[in-house]
């Protein structure tokens, strides 16, 4: 890093929708983009133009969908349900799940927040490690920048309260750093002491992005964290896992 970062919100990006080149509005939109800047992209960007919308008007509730819906629309929960590889813990209508990617969060990361309307739902990218490489890819035809992406989401903590944002996906940028091995200004060698890097730019990201102000990016300038990282390595391997 310089000893300083900048975090830059992008705003003026209109309502997305299927289809769009998601990569020319935010470059049209932004400042000039800089070699090392890493873009902060929120998901229900990247899943809106991928698509990743549904309407509940199709979907038909299961038995299991109804029981843990509690009093809330059972068709929501049977979305879940089919976004989910396991359900990890239950207090209807409150589902943790694993995802098929591998994420265990709220509603298998199914979202009402905003989606196009009250009866549809956005759901995670297929793929955020490709749809990062994809916009990566894209800005450097755009603009000739060498630029990181972060597609990221908001995500609570088993051992806090509240959310912060972390990385789902990530390209151009090294997203752990391991610094087992090396010594801290006493001389103690660490151990076991990773830095979840990508999940550190999501964070400073969100502070200026917001969860209700409609800014869908930023840019983190002022680190140099090149790489070849992606948001799957940030998952915590299941042998590891205390909460489960």
């Amino acid at each position: 890093m310089t000893g300083e970062l900048r975090v830059i919100p992008i705003r003026g990006i209109p309502e997305l929708e299927e289809g769009d080149d998601l990569a020319e509005l935010l470059v049209d939109a932004a400042p000039e983009l800089e070699d090392d800047d890493v873009l902060v992209v929120a998901q229900k960007a990247v899943s809106k133009v991928e698509g990743r919308i549904i309407d509940l008007a199709g979907i038909e509730a299961s038995e299991q969908a109804r029981e843990l819906a509690a009093d809330t629309d059972p068709r929501r929960l049977e979305v879940i349900l089919r976004e989910s590889r396991e359900v990890i813990r239950a207090r209807p209508p409150l589902v943790i799940a694993e995802t098929r990617h591998g994420f265990v969060c709220a509603s298998a990361g199914v979202d009402t927040s905003n989606a196009k309307g009250p009866d549809t739902l956005v759901l995670l990218p297929l793929d955020p490690d490709a749809s990062a490489a994809y916009l990566r890819d894209r800005i450097r035809v755009l603009t000739g920048a060498d630029v990181g992406v972060v597609v990221s989401d908001s995500f609570g903590r088993a051992w806090r309260t509240g959310t912060t944002d972390v990385a789902l996906g990530v390209a151009g940028l090294t997203a752990v750093v391991d610094l087992d091995g090396l010594r801290d200004s006493t001389g103690y060698e660490l151990h076991a002491t990773q830095i979840a890097v990508a999940d550190e730019i999501a964070g400073a990201a969100q502070l200026v992005m917001g969860k209700l102000d409609g800014i869908p990016a930023a840019i983190v300038r002022g680190l140099r964290v090149r790489g070849d990282g992606r948001g799957s390595d940030l998952l915590m391997p299941r042998e590891r896992d205390l909460f489960r």
